[in-house]
């Protein structure tokens, strides 16, 4: 089985704080990278940005602009939803991975992460998405998973898609089931749903009530 950790990379070695800043310009003009771990008597001291680059005397050391060293890392016991959660944050496509005592073990890239979360049932495997939306103090993950359980549906994974101080949305795949059961069963516990379903009885029966509507005001 593929873990997170199966992907750490170590094809580039990390830059060395002693390395100049011409040095490190020319390493990403052969790389996309948008930054890239800095060692320092090989202990990780953070990332540099390649747009910085830009602007800093090239006769210079990287140590030099220690100050500029972005400090987000993973360590490799992270799952992977947070390893995901720290791309996004830093808006990064290259994460630096550590040990618990701190040791630099490589980097894992964006690209990776987004394979292995397409390799999960979540992604992989076929059902329905269905997405709900309630008002944030009255939705419970245990009644949702409970609403799909009770129509004979298996639950694949489900996340808050958005939320405010108001209202949240629940993003769910299900396997099996009925989904027309599942959507009105969600409509009966007050959830509103945002996806569009083509056996969505309830919404094909506005439809056509509606499309009559307009037939008869047209006549």
């Amino acid at each position: 089985m593929t873990t997170i950790t199966d992907y750490i990379n170590n094809d580039l070695r990390a830059m060395d704080s002693q390395e100049t800043i011409l040095a490190a310009q020319d390493f990403f003009i052969d790389v996309s990278y948008s930054h890239f771990p800095v060692l320092e008597n090989g202990i990780y001291i953070g990332s540099i940005v390649a747009e910085d680059l830009e602007t800093f005397d090239t006769d210079k050391k990287i140590s030099d602009y220690k100050y500029t060293l972005e400090q987000f890392f993973v360590r490799s016991a992270m799952n992977w939803l947070d390893v995901l959660e720290v791309f996004g944050k830093n808006h990064t496509d290259v994460v630096p991975v550590l040990d618990e005592n701190n040791y630099y073990l490589g980097y894992y890239e964006l690209a990776d992460g987004m394979r292995f979360f397409n390799e999960t049932p979540f992604i992989k495997e076929a059902g329905d998405i269905i997405i709900v939306k309630k008002a944030f103090l009255d939705y419970s993950m245990s009644q949702i998973s409970q609403i799909i359980e009770s129509n004979n549906g298996k639950l694949l994974g489900l996340f808050v898609s958005d939320s405010n101080n108001e209202t949240i949305e629940i993003t769910i795949k299900v396997s099996q089931g009925s989904m027309n059961d599942i959507i009105q069963t969600f409509r009966r516990y007050n959830y509103e749903i945002i996806s569009d379903h083509n056996d969505d009885n309830y919404m094909n029966n506005l439809k056509e009530r509606s499309d009559y509507l307009d037939k008869y005001l047209n006549i």
